[in-house]
């Protein structure tokens, strides 16, 4: 937990307001447990930041980009989690308001990691303005 919190500080910092985070795109993660697609509270949280950000700026395109951690599960499963995880968050996105043509969802399946496997359980929020 305290990891998790360690990561996602400093990305939801770079959005509060909608001021730049390096040009014209806002990025937001949702973490996830092992093996796991469920939308948590701080999921829930990311996810209605993440609908502000679109619903304030309309003709923003939003890409919702899931993966899975490559230390348990083969590829196929793998894919399949972040897929879910994807889609669970942008189904998250429509539920607080955001038109769902604006919404691709990708699937990035196991992706290595390099200090912890939570930075592989995750689903990013692209929002380019």
């Amino acid at each position: 937990m305290y990891r998790r919190l360690l990561l996602v500080a400093p990305v939801l910092a770079g959005i509060s307001g909608c001021t730049p985070s390096g040009g014209d795109t806002r990025r937001l993660v949702v973490f996830f447990t092992a093996d796991s697609a469920a939308l948590d509270e701080s999921a829930r949280s990311v996810i209605r930041q993440a609908a502000d950000v679109a619903r304030s700026n309309p003709s923003a395109s939003i890409r919702v980009l899931g993966f899975a951690a490559p230390d348990t599960g083969s590829v196929a499963f793998n894919h399949t989690l972040a897929q879910a995880r994807a889609q669970n968050v942008a189904d998250g996105l429509v539920a607080t308001g955001v038109a769902e043509g604006r919404v691709r969802v990708q699937s990035r399946g196991a992706v290595p990691f390099d200090m912890m496997p939570i930075e592989s359980r995750r689903v990013e929020i692209v929002i380019d303005l």
